[in-house]
C-alpha cells in the first residue's frame, strides 16, 4: 500500500520546478534575446538620428553597404582586427607561459611575492591603468617616452599619433592587462601535472628546455585550451584599450586607429547611423558565433577521442 502511494507521489504534477525554468527562460529572452533580435531588426533599416522614428525598412542595404563601403573602412578595421587579435594572442600566450614556467622552478624563492606582484595589472580598474599609460608613459610632454627621447637629444615623441604607433603602444597595453589571467591559468595547469615526470626526466637525463617542450607543454594544453580560446574572443571584441587611448572625446591623437568595435562605436554615437552600426555588429555575432561553434566542436570532438 506504501508502495502505491509513494509511486503516485512521484507521479504527481509538480508545477515549481516549471516556474523556475520558466522565470529563467524569461530573464534571458529579456536580456539575450530580444536585444540581438531587435539589433538584427534595427540592421535591416535606415535608422539613423533623421529616421529616429519614421525609419524605413530597406533589406539588406546595410549590409551590402559595410561591404562596398568605397573608403573600406569597414574591411579595413576587421582586417586590423585579425592583426589584433593573432599579435596579441601570440605575445599574450609568450609572456604567460614564460612567467608561468619561471615560476614553477623547483626551488625559485618568494615566487607567492612575485605572482601577487605580477597579477597587479589584473587587480586595478582597466579604466586607469589605460589613462595611466596614456599620461605617464606615452604622453610626449611629460611622458616617459618623451623623456627619453629629450635625453638622447630627439624632440618629444608622440608616439599616439601615428597609426601603427598607436597600434603597437596599444599592443603593448593590452597584453599587460591580459597576461595575468593567461598566466594564473597556466599556472594552475602546471601545477597539476604529476611530478614523477619530471622525476623520471631528470633520471633520464633531460635538461630544463626538453622538459618544457617534451612534458610541460603537453600536459597543460588540454587545460588551458579553453582559456585561450575565450581569451581569443575578449581580443576580437577588444574595446576600451584603442578608444582610451586615441579615440577617446577630448583626447584624440589622430592616429585613425580603428578596431572593428570602435569603428561600430564610432558608426553609431559620431555619425549615428544605428542602422549601418547594428548590420556591423550583427556580422561580428555572426563571427563569432561560428568561428566559436566551430573550435569548441574541435574541442569537444577531440576530448571525444
Amino acid at each position: 500500500m506504501s508502495l502505491a502511494k509513494n509511486n503516485a507521489s512521484k507521479k504527481r504534477f509538480d508545477g515549481t520546478a516549471y516556474l523556475y525554468i520558466a522565470v529563467v527562460l524569461l530573464l534571458v529572452a529579456v536580456i539575450v534575446v530580444f536585444p540581438i533580435g531587435y539589433t538584427v531588426y534595427i540592421s535591416t533599416t535606415n535608422m539613423n538620428l533623421y529616421h529616429w522614428y519614421d525609419f524605413d525598412f530597406i533589406g539588406f542595404s546595410n549590409y551590402i553597404r559595410a561591404f562596398a563601403q568605397t573608403n573600406g573602412e569597414f574591411l579595413r578595421s576587421l582586417g586590423l582586427t585579425l592583426l589584433w587579435t593573432i599579435a596579441n594572442m601570440v605575445l599574450i600566450i609568450f609572456v604567460s607561459l614564460v612567467l608561468a614556467v619561471l615560476l614553477n622552478i623547483k626551488g625559485f624563492k618568494g615566487k607567492n611575492i612575485y605572482k601577487t606582484l605580477l597579477m597587479f595589472p589584473w587587480a586595478v580598474p582597466s579604466y586607469v591603468s589605460i589613462l595611466l599609460w596614456r599620461i605617464g608613459i606615452f604622453n610626449g610632454e611629460f611622458g616617459l617616452f618623451g623623456d627619453i627621447s629629450r635625453f638622447f637629444g630627439g624632440d618629444s615623441f608622440f608616439i599616439l599619433q601615428s597609426y601603427w604607433g598607436a597600434f603597437f603602444a596599444s599592443l603593448m597595453v593590452n597584453v599587460w592587462l591580459s597576461y595575468p589571467f593567461t598566466m594564473s591559468m597556466m599556472d594552475g595547469a602546471l601545477q597539476s601535472i604529476d611530478q614523477s615526470l619530471y622525476e623520471a626526466a631528470k633520471l633520464d637525463g633531460s635538461g630544463f628546455w626538453r622538459t618544457t617542450f617534451a612534458i610541460s607543454l603537453p600536459e597543460i594544453a588540454p587545460i588551458v585550451a579553453p582559456s585561450l580560446l575565450m581569451t581569443a574572443f575578449m581580443q576580437f571584441k577588444q574595446f576600451d584599450v584603442v578608444y582610451l587611448l586615441t579615440l577617446q572625446k577630448g583626447a584624440q591623437t589622430g592616429a585613425g586607429l580603428q578596431t572593428i568595435i570602435t569603428y561600430v562605436h564610432t558608426t553609431a554615437f559620431e555619425s549615428n547611423n544605428y542602422g549601418l552600426s547594428s548590420a556591423i555588429s550583427t556580422i561580428i555575432f555572426m563571427l563569432i558565433a561560428l568561428l566559436f561553434s566551430r573550435f569548441a566542436y574541435r574541442e569537444a570532438k577531440g576530448r571525444g577521442k
